[in-house]
């Protein structure tokens, strides 16, 4: 995918913008988070994050499952999709609870290109299951960016700011929490 965000979106009927995202936070208790920020910090002194599939092991993982077991949601690992010949590829994760679907890109080191996988990805899940309202993350490990699709509106928002980990774990496990159990129509685009 060498085009441009946007005409490539424009091509499925969607426009872009770059903004700040105000993401939904959880409000329950993650105390349970201090084994985790330990796992990650531990994991990234003794890993170098050369690859897609060390940062996916080392970082991302281990924050996906703490919030799958958190919430009590499933979670796919290359989950294969396949709306028609244009929408069709696998998801790195996939987390499900009652009330939305959560996609997560994991790239080596290119966020604006991984991006746009997910944009493409977000609007599939839209199509295939008749969601309006569908977040989404690239992440290379150690930084995360979000995303929302809007279907009604067919907008995708990428959010200007970037989470980093370690240093703001907790910052991350509350959105994602946030999007998975609470009240995640409550973005405003």
């Amino acid at each position: 995918m060498s085009h441009d965000i946007d005409k490539i979106l424009a091509e499925f009927g969607y426009a872009f913008r770059s903004d700040r995202l105000v993401l939904p936070h959880t409000s329950r208790d993650i105390s349970p988070l201090l084994q985790l920020k330990q796992e990650i910090e531990a994991n990234l002194k003794l890993t170098i994050l050369s690859s897609e599939i060390s940062r996916r092991e080392a970082v991302i993982a281990p924050i996906l499952f703490a919030v799958a077991r958190f919430c009590h949601c499933q979670i796919r690992l290359e989950y294969s999709l396949n709306v028609n010949d244009w929408l069709k590829g696998n998801l790195d994760y996939l987390l499900i609870s009652d009330q939305t679907f959560l996609v997560v890109e994991a790239k080596k080191d290119d966020l604006a290109k991984g991006f746009t996988q997910l944009a493409t990805e977000l609007i599939a899940i839209s199509e295939a299951e008749g969601k309006n309202l569908l977040y989404g993350a690239v992440t290379i490990g150690d930084a995360w960016r979000f995303g929302v699709l809007d279907a009604t509106q067919k907008l995708i928002v990428q959010d200007i700011g970037l989470i980093p980990i370690p240093d703001r774990l907790e910052d991350l496990f509350q959105i994602l929490v946030g999007i998975l159990l609470d009240n995640p129509e409550d973005v405003t685009l």
